[in-house]
């Protein structure tokens, strides 16, 4: 689109089917590069992404010619097939239904960036339900929580 011109970061967060812990350290490297190539290959700016054995941040400069949705999607599905042809679980991997989309503003980039690059050190002390329902509240979305991910205790 000729003199289009946009800004907006999303970070977006999303779990596995029922928060099993199955994202194993040795693959994450691979799973990353390869969820950074979908990015990139839609055209949008992958600035950082991390997560934990049950789930995901992605953090990026969305173009406006897609839907947030869409990117999601295409990163559950690829991913999933991926994982599934790699046989690094047993049985079928898929991510749980749903998602998280928060927007910053581009002074909050390198804030943001860092806070998804350290989440193994967040997650020492705060749960992903504690973390999840923080950025709901953060952002004023107005949730039930019978409609959000199916939270597993460990």
């Amino acid at each position: 689109m000729s003199n289009t011109f946009s800004q907006i970061y999303i970070q977006i967060v999303f779990a596995v089917q029922n928060r099993q812990h199955l994202i194993r350290p040795k693959h994450e490297e691979e799973l990353f590069k390869y969820m950074t190539g979908i990015v990139q290959n839609k055209g949008h700016k992958l600035i950082s992404i991390n997560g934990m054995p049950d789930h995901i941040h992605v953090f990026l400069g969305l173009k406006p010619n897609e839907a947030i949705s869409d990117v999601v999607r295409d990163l559950k599905k690829d991913s999933s097939k991926l994982i599934n042809s790699k046989n690094w679980v047993r049985g079928k991997f898929s991510w749980q239904e749903g998602y998280g989309g928060f927007s910053y503003g581009h002074s909050q980039i390198k804030d943001v960036a860092r806070y998804i690059e350290n989440q193994k050190i967040h997650h020492k002390k705060r749960s992903f339900k504690e973390e999840y329902i923080g950025l709901l509240n953060k952002f004023q979305i107005d949730y039930e929580e019978k409609y959000l991910f199916k939270w597993i205790d460990y």
